[in-house]
């Protein structure tokens, strides 16, 4: 078992580890993994694999405890435990009737509570003020259903451990748009809520030509007004500046990503956007740990390719395994899940592998390398699911895929970057595919009030065999002399450390768009900007985004919230804790 940094064993105490009757905790870290290795390798004697079944609980336990790959939160959480609920993230529909609206509520509310997030897309219900001829009443619209979602949402604290979290999506030719649009502009409205614009390319196409865009009955599908596109435009990316919402989801390069459109069209996706889902799907993710991909000699890094492959493969297996334990709270669930075993590996660590490879984040080889690396991995996982259906049969709705009929593959999706915001933490490394957020900052809102420092230990590491002391480097950081000091080191230390808030949205976003080219489903990635970023900035992105052919994009201006979950950092209460060994690195948390 690996040595935990202190905020992740602060984090698995809080969070993770299984507590008795009476709330005294009552697993050690090492036999939380074994617990959840036991649980999904249990799943190999339902293919015939029972001799080994012992065997895959070895693999799977070295995977974790080593910190190479750790499953998605709830299957950490509940794996093996009674009622043990696995899926991180589900879509579920929202139909024009009160019954249908209060059974997904319901449904919502199991699934919060067992430790999942929820998407919606709300665009089939009829637009406020629509008259309503069973009661002689008028319809509230979709914005005051999203209230309600939201408020039971913030009576319901995922699993005891984890606070709810919802995607509302609204499709941009829903009348209600501008009031979408603009619904997290009221202090305190829909704090539980990502919300995203579902754009199609051809809004995208009005806007860009200035022409007029047509707002359309959800029912009916006749016109209702027309508005003129772009200032429907300027209204998303002015809002998106001064809140950080909407993002946009981009429904036609999502549907062409779609590898099961024989079932349906995709129009929503989880909470922070990196799968899209169809109604009553939901997905398995697990990321490994990229800081741990490397081989050292004499004193220079490589990436070790082998070592990922192996991974890759194992990982793959460890995720299928998890639909057949996955305690299924909802029938339909079930039967989608099951129906298209859908699995999502993704990736943290990113930037700290690219430091210890000596190249910078900014950089276009770094944007190279993504691009050459999740292609590799996608591959094997592509490689891995197709083994698995050798073996243990392709995904039931397989003859309603893209891959039918000559192609069998077990799974309709592998790969999914998502953002590892919590994970990482476990990981001791930088979070998803993101860049060092700062050099040392601080966590809040996530752990019960709980207060995380944080210090990126490579770059400290750095300083230090230059001959500067741990102290003087942290003191210096948390000084107004920082950026003195920071000017007068060496450019070759310097370089390899761009943080998040200073690095351009060309880059942001070039890393996005190379690793969706080879993911299945979607990339969450947030585009951080600064505080004096402009409206144009924000609008630099969304178009850059979508050109490039995103599927989504998120964007959040520092201190455009109230609430952040990281912050710099700009007094000295933390210094005795940063200054302790064994200190996770720098990640970003998107939770």
């Amino acid at each position: 078992m690996i040595k935990l940094s202190d905020n992740a064993l602060k984090t698995l105490q809080l969070r993770y580890l299984r507590r008795d009757e009476y709330g005294v905790l009552a697993e050690t870290p090492e036999e939380l993994f074994r617990r959840v290795a036991k649980a999904i390798a249990a799943a190999e004697s339902k293919f015939g694999n029972r001799e080994n079944e012992k065997e895959w609980e070895e693999e799977f336990f070295n995977l974790m405890s080593t910190l190479t790959f750790l499953p998605n939160s709830p299957t950490l959480m509940n794996a093996g435990l009674e009622h043990g609920q696995l899926s991180a993230c589900y879509v579920l529909p929202v139909e024009d009737s009160m019954e249908p609206i209060f059974e997904t509520l319901k449904d919502a509310a199991l699934i919060q509570q067992s430790g999942g997030g929820t998407g919606f897309n709300f665009s089939n219900l009829r637009p406020e003020g629509d008259y309503l001829s069973h009661s002689g009443g008028t319809a509230s619209g979709p914005v005051s259903f999203m209230k309600i979602f939201d408020a039971a949402t913030q009576h319901i604290k995922q699993g005891g451990r984890r606070r709810g979290a919802n995607m509302g999506v609204l499709n941009v030719d829903h009348p209600d748009i501008i009031k979408f649009i603009t619904s997290k502009k009221e202090s305190g409205t829909l704090n539980n809520f990502n919300i995203s614009v579902g754009i199609t390319d051809a809004f995208m196409e009005a806007v860009n030509s200035g022409y007029k865009w047509e707002l359309k009955h959800p029912l009916t599908r006749k016109i209702v007004h027309t508005i003129n596109a772009l200032e429907l435009w300027q209204l998303i990316i002015n809002s998106a500046w001064e809140t950080g919402d909407p993002g946009l989801v981009f429904l036609d390069e999502i549907d062409r990503g779609n590898p099961t459109p024989g079932i349906g069209r995709i129009e929503c996706t989880n909470p922070c956007g990196e799968v899209p889902l169809l109604p009553y799907e939901a997905c398995n993710l697990g990321s490994f740990n990229l800081s741990k991909m490397l081989t050292f000699k004499d004193g220079k890094a490589d990436i070790d390719w082998e070592k990922i492959k192996n991974v890759t493969h194992r990982s793959i297996r460890f995720l299928d395994n998890v639909i057949e334990v996955n305690n299924y709270i909802i029938p339909e669930i079930e039967k989608m899940v099951k129906g298209n075993r859908k699995i999502g590996l993704g990736v943290m660590g990113w930037a700290d592998m690219l430091i210890q490879l000596g190249i910078p984040y900014d950089s276009e080889e770094a944007i190279a390398l993504g691009d050459n690396l999740m292609s590799f991995i996608n591959e094997e996982s592509f490689k891995a699911s197709a083994e698995l259906a050798q073996d243990r049969g392709v995904f039931p709705n397989w003859d309603k895929s893209i891959y039918f009929p000559d192609t069998p593959i077990r799974n309709a999706t592998r790969t999914s970057i998502a953002p590892t915001g919590t994970i990482s933490i476990l990981a001791n490394t930088t979070s998803s595919i993101e860049p060092v957020f700062a050099l040392v900052f601080e966590r809040k809102n996530v752990l019960n009030g709980e207060v995380l420092p944080e210090v990126n230990q490579l770059f400290l590491d750095k300083l230090v065999k230059l001959g500067y002391s741990k102290e003087d480097v942290l003191k210096q950081l948390r000084s107004e002399s920082e950026k003195a000091f920071l000017d007068s080191l060496p450019k070759e230390i310097l370089h390899l450390f761009p943080t998040a808030l200073g690095i351009s949205t060309k880059y942001h976003i070039g890393h996005q768009v190379a690793f969706q080219k080879h993911t299945d489903n979607a990339v969450s990635k947030t585009i951080n900007l600064p505080e004096s970023a402009t409206v144009k900035d924000v609008e630099d992105a969304y178009l850059q985004a979508w050109r490039h052919k995103a599927k989504g994009i998120t964007i959040y201006r520092y201190n455009s919230k109230h609430t952040q979950v990281l912050n710099t950092i700009s007094d000295s209460q933390h210094i005795p804790s940063l200054m302790q060994d064994g200190i996770g690195t720098c990640k970003v948390c998107v939770e």
